[in-house]
């Protein structure tokens, strides 16, 4: 079993397998997996929706950075964080510098399948959830090629396969990932 040096940050969209992957992987890698919307959820005591509803995105987000903050400042785990976590550009400074950020990159037909029948998504209860994914998508693409590796996702790739592909490409990076002594 390999060692894992920095915190390993899922970063994508949602219905991009995060959490999914990010579990499987955690488990593989043998460390925790962290969800940081659950820790804010805790935090807060209160779910995602609620905070949005009755505090506001600008409240939630400087929520999640300090959540980032602290999670990033502990022992190596694997992250997955909210679709919308990365697009701030200190978030981004501070996971680059700490942790390492794996990109699952996944197109708009993916993402929909995986996410149009869940309730939870606060950013797309609209008139149009899929034209919504697809505004929000395209405007993140861009931002979420900064992460430090990108991973492919697809239909027809499991949550073990996906996992086994993040783990071959953190392993090109011998400061993450790196044998036990």
């Amino acid at each position: 079993m390999a060692l894992l040096k920095k915190t390993v940050v899922m970063v994508g969209m949602m219905g991009a397998g995060k959490t999914a992957v990010g579990t499987a992987l955690a488990r593989a890698l043998g460390v925790p997996f962290v969800d940081s919307d659950e820790e804010i959820e805790r935090a807060a005591n209160r779910s995602i929706a609620e905070i949005f509803e009755r505090d506001g995105e600008p409240f939630f987000r400087e929520k999640e950075s300090q959540v980032l903050s602290r999670l990033l400042r502990g022992k190596p785990c694997v992250l997955s964080t909210g679709g919308g976590a990365f697009m701030a550009e200190p978030n981004r400074r501070m996971i680059h510098e700490q942790g390492v950020s794996v990109w699952l990159k996944a197109d708009l037909e993916v993402l929909w399948q995986r996410v149009r029948h869940k309730s939870t998504r606060p950013l797309l209860r609209t008139p149009r959830p899929r034209e919504t994914l697809q505004t929000l998508l395209a405007a993140r693409e861009p931002v979420y090629a900064l992460a430090d590796l990108v991973v492919e996702s697809a239909l027809d790739c499991s949550v073990e396969q996906m996992a086994a592909r993040v783990q071959q490409a953190l392993a090109t990076r011998p400061d993450v990932l790196g044998d036990r002594e």
